[in-house]
């Protein structure tokens, strides 16, 4: 799949990501339980084992997504600094979004907290 402008991402993961979906993480995995809101916008919903609900919001995968296409990839520093209230959800929704991104085919685990940009 090529999708080369952040504001796409949103699309493709609505159109490629749906409910029931598996994400495969580095130990473990989530399932996609649809949209809902999270820090006052939309997001995508997940589950973590347990139950647990997290969720991404648009605005942070389109920044994750200018990261990965500007810089080549995304790394848990960056992550914890630049999505911060994201991050203090909990590092599942780093490696969620990595999950969903190798799924879509746009990067790849590189392992030690850090997806790549997928050629």
């Amino acid at each position: 799949m090529t999708i080369q402008d952040p504001k796409d991402i949103v699309a493709a993961i609505k159109e490629h990501v749906k409910p029931g979906t598996p994400i495969k993480r580095p130990r473990s995995t989530s399932v996609v339980k649809g949209w809902g809101r999270r820090r006052g916008e939309p997001a995508l919903i997940y589950t973590i084992e347990g139950g647990h609900a997290k969720g991404i919001t648009e605005s942070e995968w389109r920044r994750a997504f200018e990261q990965l296409q500007r810089k080549g990839e995304l790394t848990k520093p960056w992550f914890k600094d630049a999505l911060a209230k994201c991050s203090k959800e909990g590092d599942c929704n780093f490696t969620t979004i990595g999950g969903v991104l190798v799924l879509l085919g746009v990067a790849t685990y590189n392992g030690n907290g850090c997806y790549k940009r997928k050629r």
